[in-house]
């Protein structure tokens, strides 16, 4: 979910591991030249779905990676599909208020901008179902980053 820490706790477990990191939302402003919030203003919602599920399956290939998906990219079929059928998956599973709290006028957030805390918790709740479906659930309540990150590599390493 947008908020829930995907890409510093990703970058973070990429050093302890050594392994290549890949911020999914930030490889989508390059290819595009622009913000997240400006495609999502200039070009669409499904202009920019179309370009993460491009980008993510390419960036899938290469097995030795960690990933930080958009809050968005698990909610797609086919790029769920290949994570679950090839990779690891880790949820990183926060309340509510933690997350509204994070992402409310955010600007980094298109969905978030418009929206009301009650559609904001809506689509928290929508997304909670899917994400669900990820391998191995993270209950970030109450830990901190490194914390987390220990467990993540913990799960890793005995998998």
């Amino acid at each position: 979910m947008m908020g829930s820490g995907k890409s510093s706790i990703g970058n973070l477990v990429s050093k302890k591991l050594n392994i290549p990191f890949i911020d999914i939302d930030y490889l989508i402003e390059e290819y595009a030249g622009m913000s997240v919030s400006k495609i999502f203003m200039n070009n669409g919602e499904g202009y920019f779905r179309a370009l993460e599920e491009k980008i993510t399956l390419k960036s899938l290939k290469n097995k030795k990676n960690i990933i930080s998906l958009g809050g968005g990219g698990f909610i797609n079929d086919k790029i769920r599909r290949e994570i679950l059928t090839n990779h690891f998956s880790f949820w990183l599973d926060c309340n509510e208020s933690v997350l509204l709290k994070r992402i409310k006028n955010s600007k980094k957030r298109p969905l978030a901008l418009k929206s009301t805390d009650k559609e904001i918790l809506a689509i928290i709740k929508k997304r909670t179902k899917i994400y669900s479906k990820a391998q191995f659930k993270i209950n970030c309540n109450d830990l901190t980053k490194i914390q987390i990150v220990k467990k993540i590599i913990k799960i890793y390493e005995l998998n």
